[in-house]
Formats: C-alpha cells, structure tokens, sequence
C-alpha cells in the first residue's frame, strides 16, 4: 500500500514538472509611447475685478425672466409624457445629475427620482405635463420648475426660485 502511495506522488510530481514552461530568452523592451500632440497656449493678464468683462449682465428683475420664460414656452413644441419617460440628464444650480422619470402615478402627478444631485434638484419627485410645459414637483407637491421642449432631446425652463434648469439626454 505504501508503495502505491510513493508511485502515485512520484507521477504526481512528474505531471506537474511537465506543465511547467521555461522561456530563457528574455522578452522584448516594449517600444516607447510617442508623445500626444498639445494645441497651442494662450497666455496673458486677467483683467482686474472692476474692469468689464465679456459676460453679460444678470437679469436684475426675477418677473423679466418670468416674462420671458412664458413667451418661449408659449411657442414651444407640444409635448407627450410618454416622450418624457426615461433617463435624463438635469442642469440645476451648476450642478448635473441624473433625472429619472417614470409613468407611475404619484403624488403630484408621475415618479420622478435623482441620483447624484447635490443642490435642491435632489428634492424632485414628481413630474407632470401641463399643456406645453413640463412640471418637477418636490414630495410635498410644491413645484420646483417648470421647463419647455428647445430640442429634439431637451428642454429649457426655470426654477420656482427664478433660475435656469434644463433636462437633457
């Protein structure tokens, strides 16, 4: 029986000892990468604070921009909630994170949920359409804003606060 057991780890090891590869020739350098092309820099002076820039002006009135919000939308292309339904990209506060709009009814009209909003479009979860106009509701069904059809995959509108948002895909 031992000697069974001597054969049986001797064939062992010849089996593994012949699965083993020995290469003694060394492998080739890898060619060195050839640097990526840089465009040209513009290098010069800031202007100082107190100087002009070529920003526009801030709307100083909040109901100008309002004004101007109902002349867009009221020109704006139809739309259909199930158009609506899916993933979307939205543009709050200078921040940007995922909008997801379902077909489920819920408080304020359809589902809505955010992932990875950090300003107050974290609090958007119910949306509507009214008319030409697309509605974002918080859970206490108050609006946070309210957006227009500018493209074939976006839309543009303000919040209830007065500033800019818009969906995208």
């Amino acid at each position: 029986m031992r000697n069974i057991a001597v054969l049986m780890l001797i064939g062992l090891v010849v089996v593994a000892a012949g699965c083993q590869r020995t290469n003694y020739r060394p492998l080739p350098k890898p060619e060195p990468l050839s640097p990526a092309p840089v465009g040209t820099v513009q290098s010069g002076q800031l202007s100082s604070p107190g100087e002009a820039s070529g920003f526009p002006e801030a709307p100083a009135d909040a109901g100008q921009s309002q004004e101007q919000f109902e002349t867009a939308a009221a020109g704006a292309p139809a739309v259909t909630r199930e158009a609506l339904v899916g993933r979307w990209t939205i543009s709050a506060s200078g921040s940007n994170c995922d909008l997801f709009l379902a077909l489920t009814k819920w408080t304020g009209g359809y589902r809505a949920a955010t992932r990875g909003c950090s300003n107050e479009a974290a609090l958007v979860s119910a949306w509507d359409v009214q008319g030409n106009q697309v509605l974002l509701s918080d859970n206490s069904g108050n609006q946070f804003a309210r957006l227009y059809k500018s493209g074939e995959e976006s839309y543009n509108g303000t919040t209830a606060s007065g500033q800019p948002v818009s969906l995208s895909r």
